[in-house]
């Protein structure tokens, strides 16, 4: 690490600094809350087809994925038939994804979704240590339906009664949300260590720098 350090100041100058850079935060913030409000207003789009996804449990349909609940989560998983390994970005994002009890208070059930085999899930799954549910869609039509051609992504759903809708959808930088790594390393002094930042502190390209838990 060769990058400058911040510069020394007093306590008054930090403190004044601080508070310069909260109303800037809190501007972000409320920024941040009109977006999701229109996120929340999106319009919803029908998914009536009936898929066939492999979990440890067996087949299940993409209704069977609530769980009972209103709201539906999927997370895309890059881990694909003959792979030995999932992606190194999306292991990262499943190694970041919290305990589901909160999420289930609010109606929501989690799940990551794999075109990979159910018996190559299991292995890479115990290889990571991961307890997050998850189903295989391989020989479906259930990711091209999404969007998902060779990449990640994260789809939202809303069931009402039987009948399933989609309602929200993102990927490439929009993963770096549901990321908390990223966002711890955002209030550092030296970042993420990426060179496409704002006086870089690191020449690494964006996500380079990612590895499987157990391979740094």
């Amino acid at each position: 690490m060769t990058a400058a350090l911040p510069r020394v100041v007093s306590p008054e100058e930090w403190a004044s600094a601080r508070e310069a850079l909260l109303r800037k935060e809190k501007e972000h913030t409320r920024a941040g809350d009109r977006l999701a409000a229109e996120r929340r207003r999106m319009p919803m789009v029908r998914f009536a087809k009936q898929y066939e996804l492999a979990g440890p449990d067996g087949t299940q349909s993409l209704l069977d994925l609530f769980d009972g609940r209103r709201q539906l989560i999927v997370y895309h998983f890059m881990l694909y038939p003959g792979d030995e390994v999932g992606c190194p970005g999306c292991s990262l994002l499943v190694d970041n994804m919290s305990h589901p009890a909160h999420l289930h208070a609010r109606d929501v059930t989690l799940k990551v979704v794999a075109p990979a085999t159910p018996p190559e899930i299991e292995r890479y799954w115990a290889r990571m240590g991961w307890t997050i549910p998850w189903v295989s869609a391989a020989g479906t039509d259930f990711p091209a339906d999404c969007g998902i051609d060779g990449g990640f992504g994260v789809s939202v759903f809303l069931r009402d009664g039987d009948d399933v809708y989609r309602t929200y959808f993102t990927d490439g930088r929009g993963g770096d949300q549901f990321v908390g790594t990223l966002r711890y390393l955002d209030v550092t002094p030296f970042g993420r260590q990426e060179a496409w930042e704002e006086e870089p502190r690191g020449t690494d390209a964006p996500s380079s720098w990612w590895r499987r838990h157990d391979e740094y």
